[in-house]
């Protein structure tokens, strides 16, 4: 029987990139209405402390559990031995708070951060380059299992793994440590597929994130060559339910390849127009409905 948890990004409360957005929303806030809306657990975001003993202690408090944590990863730039050193304080934090996979994707010249840079311009590997990029990965990904933490590769608009080809180079160039976060949004703007990815990579998927799409504001993106954080403010991505992904599909893929894990919405929008709690909610309820459905 592969046990799930659903829990949520932070991101619903106040962005990352855009730290504007929800910029005016405490931390306690985040937490407690993840809480209310169902939620196990919670993802890190910018306004949680980075000392272990102050987090620790605000998470009881809330009684959280803390999921996991994007790493923003240079691989292109330095050396294993380099990025191993680089990420010592964020795997301290997620051992300490007992994680099991670090989120964690290349920067590398990434764009999707920057407002007014269309998604054309995004970096893109050379096909001599993936080979040394995955010897690389693997070996911060043999590194993070033998700390007990699992490295689960997070493909993302704007980065140089965006599209499912080129998920597919990473698959090929790295080893089993390297596993692999399955984004239902990312890979579905980026033209591929959550269940192809799914059934591909099965044994290798060790974390999902959740986000729906708003189809309609997703083609005037594409149509439009928009920068990734215009179509974030217009609305482009949502929680499973809202938009067009057939989750339900999504959860059963899941079953057949046995996931057991972490479920985690994640979706950007901007809080002045989605209602945290209000979308929190719809969110968990539509996921919890698919998992219950899949017998996950």
């Amino acid at each position: 029987m592969s046990k799930v948890q659903i829990g949520i990004n932070p991101l619903t409360w106040s962005n990352d990139d855009m730290p504007s957005l929800g910029a005016d929303t405490p931390l306690e806030v985040c937490l407690e209405e993840s809480r209310l809306a169902g939620y196990a657990g919670v993802e890190l975001g910018n306004k949680f402390p980075r000392d272990p003993d102050v987090l620790k202690p605000i998470l009881a408090q809330f009684d959280r559990q803390l999921v996991s944590g994007w790493y923003s990863s240079r691989l292109l730039e330095r050396t294993a031995e380099e990025e191993i050193a680089a990420l010592q304080d964020h795997l301290m934090l997620l051992k300490s708070c007992g994680c099991k996979v670090m989120v964690y994707a290349e920067v590398s010249g990434c764009i999707h951060g920057e407002i007014d840079t269309p998604l054309s311009k995004r970096p893109v590997l050379r096909a001599d380059q993936w080979e040394e990029f995955g010897k690389r990965m693997t070996q911060v990904g043999d590194y993070l299992l033998s700390q007990g933490v699992k490295l689960a590769y997070h493909h993302h608009m704007g980065t140089v793994v965006e599209t499912e080809d080129e998920v597919d180079l990473l698959m090929q160039h790295t080893g089993d440590s390297v596993g692999l976060l399955v984004d239902t949004g990312h890979i579905t703007w980026a033209g591929g597929s959550p269940l192809s990815l799914i059934k591909k990579y099965g044994p290798r998927v060790s974390h999902v994130h959740c986000k729906d799409i708003r189809p309609q504001i997703m083609a005037h993106a594409k149509n439009t060559d928009q920068p990734f954080l215009r179509a974030v403010l217009d609305g482009v991505y949502t929680v499973p339910g809202d938009g067009f992904l057939d989750y339900q599909a999504v959860m059963h893929a899941l079953k057949a390849i046995d996931y057991s894990g972490w479920i985690v919405v994640e979706a950007e929008q901007d809080p002045a127009v989605a209602h945290p709690l209000t979308y929190a909610k719809m969110g968990y309820e539509h996921l919890a409905e698919c998992v219950a459905k899949a017998g996950l």
